[in-house]
């Protein structure tokens, strides 16, 4: 054989080389990468051949699938879509599984899943229709139904989470939508709803309780901050602090003012349960200073600022900006300048004081359930960190009972339970009415709950609106919802 034909013969092998090696990683080593593509609409389709498993709350089907006629043989239905829409997200064939449990469980409910393997084989083996897993939810019912209704028609976000376990028992975002409108088997609707909604000024795909524009906090950030003073073992309840009218920051012009520029206290002194009471800013921005910009963020970092979680969706990580200098420091002490949260994280605020100092790992899904409603695999409580000692979380309760009880979150007290709140008014840009805050937890001394409520630009109050007339009626009937179920 001459030497053309060897080489000849050497690339012609070396081609058969390459493409036995690049089929087989394609059909094994890749097949399960291509097959999640959420433009596969071969998988896609084939996922329309089985049952996809429900979505399920206090018992009831929040998300679930119905026999149909057409080529695509399960229609994705969600008959509570009003208070569930960023729950449940959506199953669209256009655009894939997303914005929910649907995209963040979805191996699962459609059956893919690893943790299925055993019950696929076993399927297989007894000729029966392969059907994706259920989920049960840690939802409280009543208490989603109360948060749905407090927002109304009012931009914002509602959380309510179990202290003891981090289960998410209200997770509300509005404005909301439709999912259906999504997962419609009329292409041209859905081609038609999905452009819409994207534009939508209010932005409904977007779940605020978790993601989106963060928003500054406002004095609700003044618990991370008294914890923090607590924790330096320099100061306790009834220490006093500065509480002038205003308050001189070096180098700025303007001076920071109380909302009211009357001091807080006489001689322009206050102790720091009443400066938490009457939401005192300058006590606050003058501790900030004093403990300094490193110890705000290490303190907040205990509580899961700058955690990236999944509750399985992906939460946004909230963030207390580095660098600061002193008077970015007094603004950021007050929940301002470059502070940045989710309704999640500040519910976790209230809810790592209700239980003692401990953060629990939220989450969303309460079992993995079978096409018998047989589980398959339980949800496990997981301890995420210890933001304060058991000292200063005592101490911080009882200054957020002070609060609730003759401070400014007067709003939000029931009758015959003691309630632990803190208010918060957040200025975020300039002209537009403040966001209305509050968060707390209830009852104080064993909580079976802890909350957060975010109204956006002062809801129907407008530039009147404060964190405790607005956000406290809100966090108050979510509160009695669960206490009451």
């Amino acid at each position: 054989m001459n030497s053309p034909i060897r080489r000849l013969s050497a690339i012609a092998a070396a081609l058969f080389f390459c493409l036995l090696v690049s089929s087989s990683w394609i059909q094994f080593a890749a097949a399960k990468k291509i097959n999640d593509l959420p433009d596969n609409k071969r998988t896609l389709l084939a996922s329309y051949n089985r049952e996809r498993g429900s979505i399920l709350v206090g018992g009831e089907a929040i998300a679930r699938s119905v026999a149909t006629d057409g080529e695509l043989k399960w229609d994705r239905r969600y008959p509570m879509a009003q208070p569930y829409s960023h729950v449940t997200g959506y199953y669209s064939y256009v655009y894939g599984a997303g914005g929910g449990i649907e995209g963040a469980e979805d191996e699962l409910l459609s059956g893919r899943s690893d943790k299925l393997f055993y019950r696929r084989v076993s399927d297989l083996l007894t000729g029966k229709d392969p059907v994706g897993a259920s989920l049960e939810l840690t939802i409280n019912p009543a208490a989603q139904t109360a948060a749905d209704r407090g927002l109304g028609t009012q931009r914002g976000a509602v959380v309510a989470l179990d202290p003891k376990t981090g289960a998410i028992l209200a997770m509300v975002s509005h404005p909301a939508y439709d999912p259906a409108e999504l997962s419609s088997h009329d292409i041209g609707a859905v081609e038609k709803a999905w452009p819409r909604l994207l534009k939508d000024e209010g932005d409904p795909l977007i779940n605020r309780s978790i993601a989106g524009d963060l928003y500054p906090p406002g004095s609700t950030f003044k618990l991370v901050t008294a914890a923090a003073a607590l924790e330096s073992g320099t100061y306790t309840q009834n220490s006093t602090v500065p509480g002038p009218a205003t308050l001189q920051l070096p180098g700025v012009a303007a001076p920071l003012a109380n909302h009211d520029r009357a001091p807080c206290g006489p001689n322009d002194k206050t102790t720091l349960i009443h400066a938490l009471e009457i939401s005192c800013n300058t006590a606050f921005a003058s501790l900030g200073m004093q403990l300094g910009a490193e110890a705000l963020r290490e303190q907040a970092g205990k509580f899961g600022f700058g955690q990236t979680l999944t509750v399985p969706m992906r939460a946004t990580a909230s963030s207390v900006p580095a660098n600061m200098n002193e008077p970015n420091t007094a603004q950021a002490a007050i929940g301002q300048y470059d502070v940045r949260t989710t309704p999640l994280q500040m519910a976790m605020v209230a809810a790592a004081i209700g239980n003692g100092g401990e953060v629990m790992k939220p989450y969303l899904v309460r079992r993995v359930l079978g096409s018998q409603l047989q589980t398959i695999d339980e949800a496990t409580p997981e301890r995420l960190s210890e933001a304060v000692s058991t000292s200063t979380a005592r101490q911080l309760t009882t200054m957020m009972k002070d609060v609730v009880t003759s401070g400014t979150g007067t709003a939000a007290q029931i009758a015959g339970v003691d309630v632990a709140g803190k208010t918060g008014t957040a200025q975020h840009a300039k002209g537009a009415a403040p966001h209305a805050w509050f968060v707390s937890f209830a009852p104080a001394a064993d909580p079976k709950v802890a909350v957060a409520v975010v109204v956006e630009d002062g809801g129907n109050a407008g530039s009147e609106a404060s964190g405790g007339a607005v956000a406290g009626p809100i966090a108050k009937s979510v509160m009695e919802a669960v206490l009451n179920s």
